[in-house]
């Protein structure tokens, strides 16, 4: 289910299937395979949007093709706002079986999954044979539940008695000699969980009693660990490790994080406060697991929300080591409005439902773009492979239909043609298909087509199509990048506001609106032009956002660029072309190009940019001219002139002859004149070549 855990799962398997011959590699958003690597891999971990991705391209077909079994690991994630995908996945899967007659075997996995016939009538298992459920008993360690409730309604004292709560609790069993987990829901509350709870022992216990043993502290394993993290940039690590305590959250440092879950397997911290993501993510178990509170902001519907039980269950599955305890411990902290809510939940689980029709129109195009869905017809028999269509059979109501329709239509076939034929509306207005709506046929555009290829939602697509015009200045097309509905899960918290107005102040673009927006896109903005331009920053969640920003941003440039392009706009496609390249090289267009290959010192590479010597002049210049021109010695000069000829340049002879009155050919003799080095160039080098009008608008 995640990035992270595609790592540590690829690390695992391949030491333990090396001694078989058999090759493990990871294939996410930060690790590419080529072709030849992918023919050569037995196991395959991914993501499964990546896989979406990959099986989307018919040029990909071969791939899936030699694929023999698929397992998704965390099935239940069917109920999160990413269980399209997985909805998407098997559908396509199941009809490619059927298709080609060739098997391939599906196999889920799942610790909290309350209607498992449900997912295994999705996963086409025979229940009799395929289907296998492993209850509490199967648990190697015995887990004692507790539920606790603050009867206070004032916010701030409900706050303070949980607090409370959560120190006597983890102040118990730390004395019983067990290491224990706190789960928050934001990453500010993990600093602050550790340090209140300093605070409330040093007003009623003082001294260290969350410190590691002094025998642990005068071992030399501790002394390392501590100067590891002395060499950390986290003030708030360093403060927290000394006393104990850590914290870990997605918007740390991966290194900051390694060495947490590091320290706390080792026993150099006892008390770990964490969010969710942890309990998803890597294995980490605990003696004892506290979840403080179960508000937990939904940037989606712009307010708190309850912890969902699954979430809950999966912390819980935290408590207990197998290795080291017989029993586990796990506790949830409420208000008392909410403690009947999670009693009756824990112990009558509600099924998971499908989340697939908030998506519906995304997955659609996809299946038009491959040609596995031509129709109205052909859409509703794709409908009946998803978990939407099984959960809609057993519990209609959810999904917008009535117990009258299901008695009518028992396989809600009008209700499947309405869904389809509203997502083929919202297409067909996003101009991503033609939907002939007589006929019931789908034909796919350009524009549909990039959206697939490229991962792009409707909504996004919606926007580039007010947008998009030709005179576009550079400020605003970081604007429409930054709109992309893809963002919209970025908002701006209260601790960054200080340094995000420094950042407004240092990016060269101007950020209409500010960056203090409720919808998040200035703070894009500001965090796209600060990757760009290297900005260093303090505040490790605004790190963690300004990756995930230019990851996405790269993918939005690249698919505007084939907009443009499919609409022949020259000076557009130009503009978003540099885009793409200023992201994927992180530096502005006014900067000297030989930046990018990072052996040239910053003095000489300031030297160059107020000179203003061009990459053209410098390879006409010979090596002594660059030495007194830029006042250095001849091997550095040698360095620059070298590195100028590794730029990328191609020399272009062209020949005119008209065919007839309306046709020319073109004829075009290339020549690479640039130095090769397979450390800069790679595998290959590509360029884009296209002939425009006398004006330069419009490709011709």
């Amino acid at each position: 289910p995640m990035k992270a855990l595609a790592a540590e799962m690829t690390g695992s398997f391949g030491k333990r299937l090396a001694p078989l011959g058999l090759i493990v590699k990871e294939l996410t958003g930060d690790m590419q395979l080529t072709k030849k690597e992918l023919q050569e891999t037995h196991v395959i971990v991914t993501t499964p949007e990546k896989w979406d991705v990959i099986t989307r391209k018919s040029t990909d077909v071969a791939l899936t093709q030699i694929v023999a079994l698929l397992i998704i690991d965390e099935v239940h994630l069917l109920h999160s706002s990413r269980g399209a995908v997985l909805e998407s996945i098997v559908a396509r899967t199941l009809r490619q079986v059927e298709q080609t007659q060739t098997m391939i075997r599906i196999v889920g996995l799942s610790a909290t999954l309350p209607n498992s016939n449900d997912v295994a009538h999705f996963l086409k298992v025979d229940n009799s044979k395929g289907l296998f459920y492993f209850d509490s008993s199967y648990r190697p360690v015995p887990l004692a539940t507790a539920y606790f409730c603050v009867r206070v309604k004032n916010f701030m004292k409900q706050r303070a008695n949980m607090d409370l709560v959560c120190y006597e609790e983890a102040r118990r069993a730390v004395y019983e000699g067990h290491q224990v987990m706190i789960f928050v829901h934001s990453r500010k509350a993990t600093v602050m969980t550790g340090q209140t709870m300093l605070e409330i022992c040093q007003e009623r216990d003082g001294g260290d009693i969350f410190a590691p043993s002094v025998q642990i502290r005068e071992s030399r394993a501790y002394a390392d660990a501590a100067r590891q993290v002395s060499k950390s940039r986290n003030r708030e690590l360093k403060e927290l490790f000394p006393k104990g305590f850590g914290m870990h959250n997605a918007g740390m440092l991966r290194s900051d994080r390694t060495l947490v879950e590091k320290l706390f397997s080792e026993g150099f911290i006892n008390v770990l406060c964490s969010t969710a993501t942890l309990a998803w993510g890597v294995n980490l178990p605990a003696h004892n697991v506290i979840i403080k509170g179960t508000q937990v902001y939904d940037s989606g519907k712009g307010g708190f929300t309850d912890l969902g039980i699954l979430d809950v269950q999966q912390i819980f599955g935290r408590a207990g080591r197998p290795q080291f305890d017989d029993t586990g411990e796990a506790c949830i902290i409420t208000s008392l409005d909410k403690i009947d809510h999670y009693l009756r939940l824990m112990a009558h689980q509600l099924p998971i439902e499908s989340s697939f029709i908030g998506r519906l129109a995304d997955h659609l195009n996809a299946e038009i773009v491959l040609g596995t869905v031509t129709n109205v017809r052909e859409a509703v028999a794709w409908l009946s492979y998803t978990y939407l269509f099984v959960r809609m059979l057993k519990n209609p109501l959810v999904y917008g239909a009535t117990m009258l329709e299901k008695e009518s239509d028992p396989n809600f076939i009008h209700k499947r043609v309405e869904l389809i034929a509203a997502a083929g509306r919202r297409l067909d207005k996003c101009k991503m298909i033609r939907y002939d709506e007589r006929g019931g046929n789908f034909y796919t555009t350009d524009l549909g087509r990039t959206a697939s290829h490229y991962y792009i939602e409707h909504e996004t697509i919606e926007l580039f199509n007010r947008k998009l015009n030709g005179g576009l200045s550079d400020a605003v097309i970081f604007e429409i990048v930054s709109r992309a509905n893809e963002f919209e899960q970025v908002k701006v918290r209260e601790d960054e506001i200080n340094e995000l107005n420094e950042i407004e102040d240092y990016v060269p673009l101007p950020i209409r609106g500010g960056v203090e927006g409720d919808e998040g896109f200035g703070k894009v903005n500001a965090l796209l032009q600060a990757y760009i331009g290297g900005y260093r920053m303090r505040s490790f969640s605004l790190i963690s956002d300004m990756n995930y920003v230019a990851q996405n941003a790269g993918r939005i440039a690249r698919a505007l660029f084939e907009i443009a392009v499919k609409r022949a706009q020259t000076g557009l496609a130009l503009k978003l072309l540099k885009l793409g390249i200023m992201i994927d090289k992180k530096l502005w267009t006014n900067q000297h190009p030989l930046r990018q290959f990072g052996n040239l010192s910053p003095v000489i590479l300031g030297k160059l940019e107020k000179l203003r010597l061009s990459v053209d002049k410098i390879r006409d210049h010979t090596v002594q001219d660059i030495s007194g021109l830029l006042s250095v010695r001849v091997e550095a000069a040698r360095a620059v002139r070298k590195a100028a000829f590794n730029v990328p340049r191609l020399e272009i002879e062209h020949e005119l002859s008209p065919i007839t009155r309306t046709i020319i050919r073109v004829s075009l003799t290339i020549t690479a004149d640039f130095s090769w080095n397979d450390r800069i160039h790679g595998g290959a080098e590509p360029f884009w070549i296209w002939v425009t009008d006398d004006r330069h608008e419009n490709m011709v």
